[in-house]
């Protein structure tokens, strides 16, 4: 497997307004007992992928021309096996969230090894087994009611970001959209 570039574009999916800073305020509480860096709410719709920046805006753009808001639920708050997916809720892979990612990977032209796996990561982290699972314990205490939670996604973003850095300072929010509602 290739390793990433140096510099890359990833599309998020922003949560809605009135989700993040409920989002924000448990990833702050976590990251104070646990460690890791800030970084934006967000889920993963596209990996890092190396393009010119204005191919990467175009193919965005082109992406979400068409591309309807669409819902996401919660299934649990989960742990993962690297830095980036820590601790993270992990969204049920329904038929509307895997083709908003599918559509956006074919026009920035992104393939993975793996099946897509929506989630919102809450914290990042180089973590053992025994710290996954306080984290994710402390997780569910702060805010059981996550489970099952559903919202809608409205907005993508094209981030700008180095896949080394663990500080997550560098990315760089370059566009957003605003997905169509009707």
């Amino acid at each position: 497997m290739a390793s990433p570039p140096k510099v890359a574009y990833c599309v998020f999916a922003l949560p809605p307004d009135d989700l993040a800073p409920r989002l924000k305020s448990l990833m702050d509480s976590l990251r104070s007992e646990f460690g890791g860096p800030q970084f934006v709410p967000h889920i993963t719709v596209v990996g890092p992928v190396g393009l010119k920046e204005d191919d990467a805006v175009r193919e965005f753009r082109a992406a979400c021309d068409g591309l309807r808001a669409y819902h996401a639920t919660v299934d649990r708050v989960a742990t993962g096996t690297f830095f980036y997916q820590c601790v993270y809720l992990l969204l049920r892979p329904t038929a509307e969230v895997v083709e908003a990612s599918d559509r956006c990977c074919a026009f920035l032209g992104y393939k993975s090894n793996t099946p897509y796996m929506p989630h919102l990561s809450l914290l990042y982290g180089d973590l053992t087994d025994e710290e996954k699972k306080k984290a994710q314990e402390k997780a569910n205490d702060l805010d059981g009611s996550l489970n099952g939670l559903g919202f809608l996604i409205s907005r993508l973003a094209l981030y700008k970001i180095d896949p080394d850095d663990k500080t997550c300072t560098s990315w760089e929010k370059i566009v957003e959209c605003t997905l169509s509602t009707c």
